[in-house]
């Protein structure tokens, strides 16, 4: 639970912002020597995590929680020398991300005070709050742009309580086991967050994306969130209903269907390429689809065979990001094929 979110989940968060400071303030992003130390900060904290024993607890938990507040750190230089303040917003949110890390690294030295599960549930809303907020802002023009039809405006009365949600619904998950917040009030703004969530999906008109895969990944993924979203909040007043599969549906199709979209598009558009996805990637997007609705639906239904499922959901990721993989890392070993820097 925790490489999925603070290992794999961080390194996306930290490529994208250190990507997008270049385009938000028009100054160089990090390169060279500071970005190979960040990226080896990344990488030894995965190596500690899966040999314990090499470092010690102490000094693998100093290690992993140091990586964001660096990124942090080197995003908050040109957005403070440009002025922009409004891009600060990232900046605290790192820090709240480092807490709920360091909040399920404490569960490891005190595990009747603190919970794992919390913590790991925490740091999935914050990662579904950063691409709530990130989709808000580049989705419309992405469809606007790729379907060759007007941008969808923007209503901030209803990005303001989609991502308000999202913030209340982070903080009553790090607060819930020293509070013992009723279930009840998580369940429902669980709920509206989903249905705030699918009205703004629904106002960037989906259903124009269907001829274009960069897109349609991306849109899906989206109602992916928003639906796991609503469910998730109906498991908490329905106990019933198992949380612990439909947090799959919002983690596997929503927070990875959106990285796997973006990823692809932004690799494309950054290497100076046309924004046409290879025509197997097409099988990536729907495969990952397929491991959320396995994954989520599959132990639900049938829990006896809940580990066949499970590994099903498992080998459609890794076709999917294998798929990728093959496509795309010939493109970003290289430099770009328009001769500009990148």
């Amino acid at each position: 639970m925790h490489e999925m979110i603070f290992g794999f989940g961080c390194a996306i968060i930290a490529g994208f912002l250190l990507t997008a400071v270049q385009n938000w303030t028009g100054l160089p992003g990090v390169q060279g020597k500071m970005l190979a130390a960040l990226f080896l900060l990344w990488l030894i904290g995965r190596v500690c995590l899966m040999f314990p024993d090499l470092l010690g607890a102490t000094l693998t938990t100093i290690i992993d929680l140091a990586f964001l507040p660096c990124v942090a750190f080197v995003l908050a230089k040109p957005i403070l020398a440009v002025k922009q303040y409004h891009n600060l917003f990232f900046v605290p949110l790192l820090t709240i991300f480092t807490i709920a890390n360091a909040e399920m690294h404490a569960s490891i030295y005190y595990p009747s005070s603190v919970s794992t599960q919390y913590a790991g549930y925490a740091g999935v809303m914050l990662m579904t709050l950063l691409i709530s907020v990130m989709t808000g802002r580049v989705v419309p023009m992405f469809t606007a742009n790729g379907t060759q039809t007007p941008k969808a405006t923007a209503l901030p009365w209803l990005d303001k309580l989609t991502n308000g949600s999202l913030a209340l619904i982070t903080i009553l998950l790090l607060l819930h086991p020293a509070i013992g917040i009723n279930n009840f009030y998580i369940g429902l703004i669980l709920i509206f967050a989903g249905i705030f969530q699918t009205i703004r999906w629904l106002r960037w008109r989906p259903w124009i994306t269907l001829g274009v895969p960069l897109l349609w990944s991306l849109h899906l993924a989206i109602k992916a969130l928003a639906f796991g979203l609503i469910l998730l909040g109906l498991s908490y007043l329905i106990p019933e209903m198992p949380s612990s599969h439909i947090w799959h549906l919002i983690t596997v199709g929503g927070i990875g269907g959106v990285i796997l979209a973006m990823i692809s598009r932004v690799s494309l558009g950054h290497t100076g390429r046309p924004l046409q996805a290879p025509k197997l990637m097409s099988l990536a997007f729907a495969s990952l689809v397929l491991a959320s609705l396995v994954r989520s639906f599959g132990p639900w239904g049938f829990p006896e065979k809940s580990m066949i499922f499970i590994d099903i959901s498992g080998l459609l990721w890794i076709v999917s990001f294998t798929l990728f993989t093959i496509y795309y890392a010939p493109m970003l070993l290289k430099a770009r094929v328009d001769g500009r820097p990148g």
